[in-house]
């Protein structure tokens, strides 16, 4: 019973989380979901591009049960250039999306064909055997990792925040009100930063 019940927790979990990551995306325009927002060019559609990697992987090879879906190796010359982590200009939105909800389907069959303690294989793992409850822990982990990742990038991008849609209407969108926020917050680490024993701020950057 226990087992089962972690089995179907731990799968409504990631089940939740991919749609906040393609949620991410909505309403942006094509250049501002492919473009690189940080120094190592971490962008939004390439997070969604290298889930569908992490969970074809994960749930099809580690159990011996393939997708057929074509992706990228992690183990090709490829690879090496982190081409999972981005989207080439021939690739589309749609493509990319439609091809995450065709390996969730791969996955999800696989979860409900196993039980929770089923064995798997993970040969570029240290201690590559493992069971599905170990498989379940560690995507939803990698894909609530950068669902934040994907938060603080649209946040970036127009200021949208919020874990998921039928919450955004929760978070705060006044401007007079984050401004008046970020400035208390501001004041709060200068306070803190010329308190005794501390060297002063940091040079101004620019």
């Amino acid at each position: 019973m226990i087992d089962e019940f972690a089995k179907e927790y731990l799968h409504r979990d990631l089940r939740d989380i991919r749609e906040t990551m393609l949620w991410k995306l909505d309403g942006l325009a094509e250049y501002d979901v492919r473009r690189p927002l940080t120094v190592t060019g971490t962008n939004l559609l390439g997070l969604v591009k290298h889930l569908s990697v992490t969970e074809s992987r994960y749930f099809g090879e580690v159990f011996g049960r393939p997708s057929l879906e074509p992706l990228p190796r992690w183990d090709d010359d490829a690879a090496q250039d982190d081409t999972d982590m981005w989207a080439y200009e021939h690739e589309t939105r749609a493509e990319i999306i439609d091809r995450y909800r065709r390996v969730w389907e791969h996955s999800d069959a696989t979860i409900a064909a196993l039980a929770i303690d089923s064995p798997g294989y993970v040969p570029w793992w240290p201690r590559p055997n493992v069971k599905l409850f170990n498989i379940l822990v560690h995507v939803l982990t990698e894909t609530s990792r950068h669902a934040g990742h994907a938060d603080i990038l649209r946040e970036q991008l127009d200021g949208s925040t919020g874990a998921a849609a039928e919450y955004a209407h929760l978070e705060p969108t006044d401007k007079g009100f984050l401004a008046a926020r970020c400035a208390r917050i501001e004041r709060a680490a200068r306070a803190a930063v010329a308190g005794p024993g501390n060297d002063g701020l940091p040079l101004a950057q620019g």
